[in-house]
């Protein structure tokens, strides 16, 4: 289950150890790999400053390299005292570079599970106390320019890890500002101040204005207004608050005033939430970057019984001399594959870059790479599939008035109504550019809608309340239409222009545009797609017969939400689970892979894995696009970087030799370089991954919401 596939994640991160990567000048303690939560910008600096130190360090170390000199057949002015060059700036490039290695690789070897920590400290360790003895006991050549290469190389690595790790806390950042950050708090004379939502304190009065946002969770004191709720309870109806009701930080005001007295502060607020998950984004391994880190630690066994045979098998052949350390060193030097620490951080950090810029925030790396494997994704409907939000799906009208007509008078008559009705009907007129009559003398008639005057004509707006206060009864036509209206759920209100009825409009929760563009882009995948609701059956049965939607779980309850969840995955289906309100939480926890949209709660969003910035359901399919193609991608560099060893390892140890075939540091040096290359541009193509969907026609139509037959009209 997803739930306890993160804590065993948890588990795992907190169990592996504690190096510090250097903590002098105010740069931080780390874990083994250098991550450490809420410290990756601090580790980013040290692993940059570092880096280009060293790089600058280590050009004359190359330049006075003799092996370095053969190799690329040339050589630099010689002074005296020269040939002191290359070993006194790989000694400072040794201390300042590798030493935070060999910190991070203590935590391995304390509990005895040696990775690349311990695979890059083995041989930067061996290297550099060899090359020291070529230079004061021993003949040979030395290794000082391979050990700079690949103390930089490895540098270069772990910043563009931690530099993705920054990126994909800035994506939070930007989540964050989705949530109001101002307030406006009443004063004891009974004036307002706006503050900082982050000022707040329990018990402070605040003023929540129509159409604003509710800054914290309170308890209402004064006055009375409709609050949209959609991103907290999944549906569509706004719900009437009134004193002593309660109110959650980050839902919408409707058309009334509220005084609200705060109930929540500080770390409990929606928007202090949000930001909690800072500190917790990237901060996991990913599986293959678990796997490359197993690899390190088999390697490391490998190159100990690579050295320890090669040793044995030439003190055999040719007896012990200075040529048989040398073979035996080299092999464990070019053990340590420059391309296999670049392998997974360079695809991370370009994962994560697209990711951001495609509106998703990935959490959770395993969730990332799972993504790949989905089975179904399931989907809440309000607010995810739907706007969440009433609009205009139909219009009759009587005969011998024209449907513009009706709609620009009715939006004409709905011009000073903030009901979310009034919207939807205005919204409506807008989208036909229509223009709307003067009115005076509005009044809203309580339960029932409102009334204008038009040219001098007393017109009417309302539900079915309204015709029976005015005792008017609807023409055949709008009758039947209004019947077909509540059998799907929808609301209906009137346009009374005199003693008649003549027109009609049905309202609904508006299906998005891109909802059917989703629904058969995942198909095309391969993924099944379901979804989840607490409307009738009939409403959930129009929905997904309009989507195409494969399977659906109607009237379900908020808490058994996660059960349909486990009902799936019981069937051997790795699920995702795409919502958005505290009803989905247990439901986005349950699951494989759990999607928040990220105007949702903080709730939701605390328990999902990846959450979508944008607000936009197609972002799921790139998701899945995403994963596939960053899991080929480092499959492919493990491969090459696994590759390297494979082909080196033998022939730094010899097996050649009888035909005149060894292989040389320097040599080696240039395949670890070419191995390492080739990684690095393998991994920029996924830079030109297509993750767009098929441009498909999306039609706004509309999914019925389940309150909304009875539901009558009111200002």
């Amino acid at each position: 289950m997803g739930d306890n596939r993160r804590h065993a994640e948890h588990a795992t991160r907190e169990g592996s150890g504690g190096a510090r990567p250097d903590s002098e000048h105010g740069e931080h303690d780390g874990q083994d790999d250098g991550h450490g939560g809420g410290m990756h910008a601090g580790h980013e600096q040290m692993f940059k400053r570092r880096f280009f130190v060293n790089l600058v360090l280590s050009i004359p170390v190359l330049l006075y390299s003799e092996g370095f000199q053969a190799l690329v057949g040339f050589s630099v002015p010689s002074f005296p005292g020269s040939e002191w060059v290359s070993p006194l700036f790989a000694v400072v490039v040794f201390w300042y570079g590798g030493v935070p290695f060999l910190r991070m690789a203590v935590p391995e070897l304390r509990d005895r599970s040696p990775g690349m920590m311990t695979l890059i400290s083995l041989a930067i360790v061996v290297a550099f106390i060899y090359s020291v003895g070529t230079v004061l006991f021993l003949p040979g050549m030395d290794f000082f320019w391979e050990l700079a290469t690949l103390i930089d190389i490895m540098l270069l690595g772990h910043w563009i890890e931690m530099r993705s790790v920054r990126r994909a806390s800035s994506a939070l950042d930007e989540l964050a500002k989705l949530m109001p950050d101002t307030a406006e708090r009443l004063t004891e004379n009974g004036n307002t101040e706006e503050v900082p939502v982050s000022e707040l304190a329990e018990n402070d009065l605040v003023l929540v204005r129509p159409g604003a946002s509710i800054p914290a969770d309170g308890v209402v004191e004064e006055g009375d207004s409709n609050v949209s709720e959609a991103m907290i309870t999944g549906e569509s109806q706004p719900v009437s608050k009134e004193p002593d009701d309660e109110v959650i930080g980050g839902t919408v005001n409707g058309d009334g005033s509220l005084r609200v007295r705060v109930s929540a502060t500080g770390d409990d607020t929606t928007l202090s939430g949000i930001m909690r998950l800072v500190d917790e984004a990237q901060s996991g391994k990913s599986n293959t970057q678990m796997l490359a880190d197993r690899a390190a630690g088999w390697l490391f066994y490998v190159a100990l019984a690579a050295a320890g045979v090669t040793a044995v098998a030439w003190v055999v052949a040719i007896g012990f001399d200075v040529s048989v350390i040398e073979r035996a060193v080299t092999v464990l030097v070019i053990a340590c594959p420059h391309a296999l620490g670049l392998a997974i951080p360079l695809v991370v950090a370009i994962n994560t870059s697209l990711a951001a810029r495609n509106g998703m925030l990935v959490r959770d790396r395993i969730a990332m790479e799972q993504a790949r494997e989905l089975d179904t994704v399931v989907f809440d409907k309000t607010g995810t599939l739907t706007e969440g939000e009433q609009g205009v799906v139909g219009i009759e009208t009587v005969e011998g008035v024209d449907e513009d007509e009706a709609l620009a008078l009715t939006a004409a008559i709905e011009g000073d109504s903030e009901h979310m009705i009034a919207r939807a009907i205005r919204e409506a007129a807008d989208e036909r550019e229509l223009s709307r009559s003067a009115t005076s003398d509005f009044e809203a008639i309580k339960g029932r809608g409102v009334q204008a005057t038009v040219d001098g004509d007393t017109v009417h707006v309302g539900g079915p309340n309204l015709l029976r206060q005015l005792e008017i009864e609807p023409a055949p036509t709008l009758a039947a239409f209004a019947e077909e209206a509540g059998t799907n759920a929808q609301s209906v209100v009137y346009l009374v222009r005199g003693d008649e009825a003549v027109a009609a409009f049905a309202l609904a929760d508006v299906i998005r545009k891109d909802s059917h563009q989703v629904v058969n882009a995942l198909h095309d995948l391969g993924v099944e797609v379901a979804m989840l609701t607490g409307d009738s059956e009939d409403v959930a049965s129009a929905v997904a017969d309009e989507l195409g939607i494969d399977t659906y779980f109607a009237e379900v309850l908020p808490e058994a939400k996660d059960e349909k969840i486990a009902e799936l995955q019981s069937g051997g289906e790795l699920v995702a689970m795409v919502g958005d309100g505290v009803n989905d939480a247990p439901a986005l926890t349950r699951a494989d892979v759990g999607i928040a949209i990220g105007s949702g709660t903080d709730v939701a969003v605390e328990s999902a894995d990846v959450i979508l910035v944008q607000n936009n359901p197609a972002d799921v399919v790139r998701l899945i696009k995403l994963s596939r193609k960053s899991y080929r991608k480092m499959q492919e560099n493990l491969v090459w970087a696994a590759g390297y060893n494979i082909f080196a390892l033998p022939l730094a140890a010899g097996v050649l030799a009888p035909i005149g075939i060894v292989l040389s540091p320097a040599v080696g040096a240039v395949l670890m370089s070419l191995s390492t290359i080739i990684v690095a541009i393998n991994a920029q193509f996924l830079r030109r991954a297509d993750l767009s969907l098929p441009n498909l026609p999306g039609t706004e139509t509309a999914a019925p919401s389940p309150e909304s037959a009875s539901a009558t009209y009111s200002d």
